[in-house]
């Protein structure tokens, strides 16, 4: 390709940008990453680089990130058992000391030491910090099947200080949060970062809470990554978990995004950190890298998409164009 041809290129992209710029400059981004992202060869920098990008452009980022991945390697290297109940780990003592050493440690520093080399100014911190987050130990729960379980040094938020977010926003910093948190007491609580995220977008009344996966994003089949639901809403979802398409880990994801939905959060991503520029082009692009997800299709308008002619077609489908 020539230099020229480049050129136009580029040109073309800003101008299609253009629109979407007007409409989320100074709109809250909520943005959670699992640990699996941080894991894949280049995946850390390669996210961190959009979201600086979005940061740059006058988005108001969050980021939160998990680390079960990490935390998982890590117990492993310690001798700690890990366990899983309905894709939701149980955290015990032992458990609870390994994540925080990797959340709010490793992984956290990780990505404001990443974020410093590309020249964003990051700056992290856990729901401990200046009683951002306020929690309480879950208590047993039983399970559909009748069985109890206790989930450990899991937490189940009480309250968020959302002026910790908006001052440090204020200020030109990009927060990068570890969902570790604590109650009253002190006692340290692990709480599920989908969880976290969904929280912080809708106290923050945020215009977007974006999950960056694995996965393409909300399939019909999981073994099948052709099988993308494109667009859908919270009826669509409840269908997909009826009749199984949704399931482990998935699960929480899940009742994060009806959770956010139901609390005014308008649009909800799910997107694959092994898509190229897979951020910017949900936000930038009408047809988007993944899934977006809507409390209900009758919000649409036909001109959020390329044409009404389009957008008709895909509800036909039960999917649809992003916006």
């Amino acid at each position: 390709m020539s230099v020229e041809s480049e050129r136009h290129l580029a040109i073309a992209a800003l101008r299609r940008a253009i629109p979407y710029l007007r409409l989320f400059q100074g709109k809250v981004f909520v943005i959670k990453a699992g640990g699996e992202v941080f894991a894949a060869p280049n995946g850390l920098r390669n996210l961190l680089e959009q979201v600086g990008i979005l940061h740059q452009l006058g988005i108001r980022i969050v980021v939160v990130h998990g680390g079960g991945t990490q935390a998982t390697t890590m117990a492993e290297k310690l001798g700690v058992e890990t366990r899983f109940v309905e894709g939701r780990r149980v955290t015990d003592e032992a458990m609870l000391g390994v994540s925080t050493m990797v959340l709010n440690g490793s992984l956290n520093t990780s990505l404001v030491a990443t974020c410093r080399a590309l020249g964003v100014p990051a700056l992290g911190l856990s729901g401990v910090d200046a009683g951002f987050i306020r929690a309480r130990k879950r208590p047993v729960r039983r399970l559909d099947n009748g069985d109890s379980v206790d989930y450990g040094f899991v937490g189940d938020i009480v309250s968020v200080d959302v002026g910790v977010i908006t001052k440090l926003h204020a200020e030109g910093f990009l927060p990068i949060v570890s969902p570790i948190s604590a109650d009253d007491n002190g006692t340290l609580l692990n709480i599920n970062a989908d969880v976290v995220a969904a929280h912080l977008a809708k106290e923050l009344k945020a215009e977007k809470l974006i999950l960056v996966t694995g996965v393409p994003g909300i399939l019909r089949d999981v073994g099948d990554p052709g099988s993308l639901v494109s667009y859908t809403d919270v009826k669509g979802i409840n269908a997909l978990l009826e009749t199984g398409a949704i399931k482990d880990g998935m699960l929480p994801k899940v009742a994060s995004i009806k959770d956010a939905l139901y609390g005014g959060v308008a649009r909800v991503h799910v997107i694959s950190h092994k898509i190229g520029d897979s951020l910017l082009t949900e936000v930038f692009t009408n047809e988007g890298s993944g899934t977006l997800v809507v409390l209900d299709t009758k919000e649409l308008a036909p001109e959020e998409t390329a044409s009404g002619a389009r957008l008709a077609m895909m509800l036909d489908k039960g999917q649809g164009a992003k916006s």
